[in-house]
Parts: C-alpha cells; sequence; structure tokens
C-alpha cells in the first residue's frame, strides 16, 4: 500500500550513521542522495533494496516522535537490526522476542532512533 516514506531529521550524517548500520542489518543500504541544488542545499537521501522506500531529510526532528516497521526475513535479522541499531547509538526501546500480544509469530525488536523515533524491525515468520 505504501510506496515510499520519509522522516526530518536534526542531523543528517548522525541519522545516515544509525540507519545505515541498522537497516543494513536487513539488507538494505543508502542509494541514493538528491543534490543539494535540487534540495534548496538540505542532505536528502533514501534507503531500499532496489529502490528508494525509506527517505531521510535534514531538517527539524519529527515532533511527536515518529514509528516505523521494517520487515525482517528471520529472528536472525531482527536480532541483527537491534544490535546494530544499538551499536549505532540507539537507544533500546525493546529487545529482539516474541510478541504473542501481537500474533502467535510476532517476532520484534524496537529501539530509538538518534532523534527519538521508535524504529522496529518485525519477523512474521515461525522459528
Amino acid at each position: 500500500m505504501i510506496d515510499h516514506t520519509g522522516i526530518s531529521v536534526s542531523d543528517f550524517d548522525t541519522a545516515r550513521a544509525f540507519y545505515d548500520a541498522a537497516l543494513g542489518a536487513l539488507a538494505s543500504s543508502f542509494l541514493v542522495q538528491i543534490p543539494l541544488e535540487h534540495t534548496g542545499g538540505r542532505k536528502v537521501g533514501g534507503y531500499g533494496q532496489t529502490t528508494a522506500a525509506f527517505w531521510l531529510s535534514e531538517g527539524a526532528a519529527q515532533t511527536p516522535p515518529l514509528h516505523f516497521a521494517f520487515t525482517a526475513t528471520s529472528h536472525a535479522q531482527v536480532d541483527a537490526f537491534h544490535a546494530a541499531a544499538m551499536a549505532a547509538g540507539g537507544t533500546d526501546n525493546g529487545q529482539p522476542g516474541l510478541r504473542p500480544q501481537y500474533h502467535p509469530d510476532y517476532y520484534a525488536a524496537f529501539v530509538r532512533d538518534p532523534d527519538g523515533n521508535n524504529i522496529e524491525a518485525v519477523c512474521h515468520a515461525p522459528e
């Protein structure tokens, strides 16, 4: 249903380092940076696997913070996301584990990005 989305971040380079690590653990990478002459001098770039689906834009942090859940293909990938996000400056907001209150196979981890957004990796496959 959603083709792409994005957030405004207060420090683009710090956010990029965080998302490079966190989304890299989910097999996504930084795919494109828009030239500054097309953005009024703001840094804007997108992440994805084949096309940019999650965008960062330099500006004021989101108020209130937002929640994004990214798909993981395995429990191990959720674990790797959490470890990478924490090592890149994230704040724990929910250790990797099953969340049966949502669904019996809902395995997820939650971290706060440098601006306080709630970033989740979730796998719906039983393991």
